[in-house]
């Protein structure tokens, strides 16, 4: 009974220090999550969500610039781009970067 109970106190305890890690990261300064300006290395896809399968929303050629607003996840970045006259936002490979997609 006494182990449960320890364990019990040490998922708390870990719960609360992994909580108060996010919200130290979600109050950076907004000048490290501003919009940084890409130019693609391949011939790549701006999709409507973070799968392959996901509605293609444009096509970039390399060396197109592209915003890059968020790195989502170890394979999608959320971008920002014009297309047509209109702002298109959607999420490419981290791949179509180079190495500077990789961070």
């Amino acid at each position: 009974m006494k182990s449960i109970a320890l364990l019990a106190l040490v998922a708390t305890g870990l719960l609360a220090a992994c909580s108060s890690t996010r919200d130290e990261r979600m109050q950076t300064s907004g000048a490290s999550r501003t919009p940084v300006a890409h130019n693609t290395i391949v011939n790549c896809p701006v999709y409507d969500g973070m799968k392959k399968t996901s509605t293609i929303l444009a096509q970039t050629t390399a060396g197109n610039e592209v915003q890059v607003t968020d790195t989502i996840n170890a394979y999608f970045v959320r971008v920002r781009l014009d297309k047509d006259g209109q702002t298109q936002v959607g999420y490419m490979d981290r791949r179509c970067f180079g190495e500077r997609g990789n961070k």
